[in-house]
């Protein structure tokens, strides 16, 4: 069942050609926890070039790159609707109209590019530490951002019939246990390869929890606004959830490693 779902959540978070049928992608929407388990191996790819003895722009650059050719625009592109529609002055209905919308307004222009402006500044700063600490960090902060969508499928309620609606209505809180299970193993996965004889196991443990947990709070915080100016959460929310997830744990990430 899993693996089933392994491969439908493939296609649907990634650009990876895996294929996809009915049963993968029924496998999928039913199985939350296939979104942190993507999230690992998403991560774990997009962080190959801070292993890289290159500049530290040029490492920055590279995972950028990396990132979006292996995750391709959907959930950027849903960060962009939720821009236009939070600029739009009106209910829930106009909102929703304007996320339906195809064409990109302002709001959405600068949702998206302050995005991936501060994308790139969190990159400089992952590049800027050892390998490492850059990799788990990378890591952790992918697998949050998939796990805070996951937590907007178990808890929340669709704003309209669509892809999102598809996810969130066939499941409910009792799959996020599982969810949680594999975020709450994930600091002392991943900080152990950070630890060394000097005695950063502290700092290493705070950073991935740090990275892992932060893009949580953004999903949570992405959904109220879903609840009280869409009525709801729809897919592009789930996309706004990744997207400025994976952003905040980056940053959160290397500023506990800096405070610890």
């Amino acid at each position: 069942m899993v693996l089933t779902a392994l491969r439908g959540g493939l296609v649907f978070l990634t650009r990876l050609p895996v294929g996809v049928d009915e049963a993968s992608w029924d496998a999928f929407r039913r199985t939350p926890v296939t979104f942190p388990l993507v999230g690992y191996g998403l991560g774990a790819l997009a962080a190959i070039p801070f292993l890289f003895p290159v500049p530290v722009p040029t490492a920055a650059a590279l995972y950028m790159a990396a990132l979006y050719v292996l995750t391709g625009v959907t959930h950027a592109d849903g960060l962009a609707d939720v821009g236009d529609a939070a600029a739009v002055h009106g209910d829930a209905e106009e909102r929703l109209a304007v996320l339906k919308d195809s064409q990109t307004g302002v709001g959405g222009a600068l949702a998206l590019g302050l995005a991936l402006v501060t994308l790139g500044l969190g990159a400089l700063s992952v590049a800027g530490t050892a390998p490492r600490v850059a990799f788990p960090l990378v890591v952790a902060a992918e697998v949050g951002a998939k796990t805070g969508m996951a937590t907007l499928i178990c808890t929340g309620e669709s704003a309209h019939e669509g892809l999102g609606s598809a996810l969130i209505d066939v499941n409910d809180v009792s799959n996020l246990v599982p969810v949680a299970v594999s975020l709450v193993l994930l600091p002392a996965l991943l900080s152990t390869p950070v630890t060394d004889v000097s005695g950063v196991t502290t700092a290493a443990f705070a950073a991935v929890a740090a990275a892992s947990l932060a893009p949580v709070a953004v999903a949570v915080l992405a959904g109220r606004w879903g609840n009280e100016h869409l009525g709801g959460v729809s897919g592009d929310v789930l996309g706004t959830a990744n997207e400025l997830g994976r952003v905040t744990g980056l940053h959160a990430g290397v500023l506990a490693w800096t405070l610890f």
